[in-house]
């Protein structure tokens, strides 16, 4: 049966290697922090709190923003259709779940320039381009690229693609966007347009130490050719303003 409404054409990436979903909690880390005031940004709501002996406060960074209402219908029309024809247990919630810590674990690595722990998540061909800038980043920018799992303040889909080669493989795309903080100590015009906050950490009267948001695309995809191993790879791999 014809699929509607797809984007094909020839893929030549390989897809050698695949990755599996991340979902164990045991990435996930508790830390107590709070941040001052901020101004809006994305969307989504983070709390951190300060404690010292009984004096516990809470407060909120709020990151508001409205997504495209084109892209939201198109992205959830794919996810019907990978449903449909290729995965009946698809589920954009877990696969999310699975692409923060998936994205949580790379950049660390990549932070740490450990290129050769990254075969298996993400293609060959991308490690080697990777090793390559990694290599022309200052340190700070190289710490900047780690994004620790609490410090990701929003994940949204960016795109979503089924696409078929020459040979009549099918291969699923989905691009995530994620919106991090980062401590790494940056140049104010090494990275433009991210946004900077003060965090105290403690209590009251104690040297605010500031946080950069930083954002990063990470594209995942998976063959869905029969007989081929269901797992997803890394195939593309942006910070911005760090990683281009």
């Amino acid at each position: 049966m014809a699929l509607p409404l797809l984007r094909c054409y020839s893929c030549n990436r390989p897809v050698s290697i695949l990755i599996r979903y991340f979902t164990s909690k045991s990435f996930l880390a508790n830390q107590s922090r709070r941040l001052a005031p901020v101004s809006p940004a994305v969307c989504d709501a983070r709390q951190y709190s300060s404690e010292r002996g009984r004096h516990e406060q809470n407060q909120k960074v709020v990151v508001v923003g409205i997504p495209n209402p084109f892209i939201w219908f198109r992205t959830r029309i794919y996810f019907f259709l990978i449903r449909a024809y290729f995965d009946k247990e698809f589920s954009i919630e877990e696969f999310t779940e699975g692409a923060k810590q998936a994205f949580s674990h790379v950049s660390r690595l990549l932070s740490q320039c450990q290129f050769e722990a990254l075969e298996g998540l993400v293609a060959k061909d991308l490690i080697g381009k990777l090793q390559e800038k990694c290599a022309q980043l200052p340190l700070s920018h190289q710490r900047a690229l780690s994004a620790e799992s609490d410090e990701i303040m929003y994940t949204t889909t960016g795109d979503v693609g089924i696409y078929y080669d020459d040979n009549g493989r099918k291969y699923v795309s989905i691009l995530m966007r994620f919106w991090y903080l980062t401590s790494a100590r940056l140049p104010d015009e090494s990275v433009e347009g991210a946004r900077i906050f003060q965090v105290v950490i403690g209590g009251e009267g104690e040297k605010p130490e500031t946080k950069r948001l930083l954002t990063a695309n990470y594209e995942f995809q998976r063959e869905f050719t029969q007989g081929v191993i269901p797992d997803w790879i890394i195939t593309r791999i942006e910070h911005s303003k760090l990683l281009d």
